[in-house]
């Protein structure tokens, strides 16, 4: 009886021992099935993460293609520098993006809101250019319309007239200076050449002033504006300032030269003082009460 019994513990032993050998394989067969589900939902999140990157990288590149486009559509030189100024902000958000891990979803989100800014902007854009685009269709109708009128009530004294007011126009504008040959260089503090930004210590800004026999000779005051991309001047002091076409203008430099008549070089520098983002630059030149010359220039960071 003893034996039998002892048996029969062993047996419930054994039996236990192997109950508890089947759970622990169970626990083990779960726990490596939830590890591998675990994994698979996070490659599946991670591919995307880099699918929605892929997404936005194109959605900015598709928006920067769009500036491009609008650049060349249009012949106003004030909005073609502020589109360049936002396609510039465009391409260095879309360079940032390519850095940015597809798993840093809160930088990502960031730049999707960006985006959509940007979105707005060139929304309001292109309202502004279909509203020129229609300003120029109606001017044209009107000035057919005025073409039409005047044709119809031209008369020989009319026609007089309007030969005076010609040749006083003529007069004018032969006697006005002119800025031609115009040049910006960016120099370092050495004089030398540079492209980036940050080495930029000064705008060289050289010109002439073309020979003109029928303009008045003596003390001429030239005045030089820097236009930023976002169309604010440069300047060095808010008072400097000069009467143009009924208002006061601020400008940049001056300078005073004697005028003989010959055509006559003329070098202007402005010390970078301030900070100065890429984009494209103007520069507008202007004496006698006249606007006698205009440059653009691209800076890049």
């Amino acid at each position: 009886m003893d034996i039998e019994q002892k048996e029969n513990k062993e047996i419930n032993k054994l039996s236990l021992l192997i109950v508890a050998v089947i759970v622990l394989i169970l626990i083990i067969a779960g726990a490596a099935y939830y590890i591998y589900h675990q994994k698979q939902q996070m490659t599946d999140l991670v591919q995307g993460y880099e699918l929605d990157k892929e997404t936005l990288e194109d959605e900015f590149n598709e928006l920067s293609l769009q500036y491009e486009g609008y650049k060349f559509s249009i012949s106003n030189d004030s909005l073609v520098a502020l589109l360049s100024t936002e396609q510039a902000k465009v391409q260095r958000l879309m360079e940032e993006l390519r850095t940015v891990k597809a798993t840093n979803s809160r930088r990502i989100n960031e730049l999707k809101k960006e985006l959509e800014t940007l979105r707005k902007i060139m929304r309001n854009y292109v309202i502004q250019i279909d509203s020129l685009n229609q300003l120029n269709e109606q001017l044209k109708k009107e000035n057919k319309q005025v073409v039409a009128q005047y044709r119809q009530a031209t008369t020989q004294a009319a026609n007089l007239q309007k030969e005076k007011e010609q040749l006083t126009e003529r007069v004018t504008l032969a006697s006005r200076l002119d800025a031609t040959e115009i040049n910006v260089a960016t120099v370092n503090k050495r004089g030398k050449a540079v492209k980036r930004i940050k080495q930029m210590e000064q705008f060289v800004v050289n010109f002439k002033i073309s020979k003109n026999i029928t303009a008045p000779v003596g003390e001429k005051t030239i005045y030089v504006r820097i236009m930023k991309p976002d169309d604010d001047v440069l300047v060095k002091s808010r008072a400097d300032v000069f009467p143009f076409e009924g208002k006061e203008i601020s400008y940049s430099m001056k300078r005073m030269i004697e005028y003989d008549g010959e055509e006559q070089a003329v070098t202007m520098y402005w010390d970078i003082e301030e900070f100065l983002s890429p984009g494209v630059f103007r520069v507008d030149i202007f004496a006698d009460g006249n606007h006698i010359g205009r440059k653009t220039f691209e800076l890049e960071k």
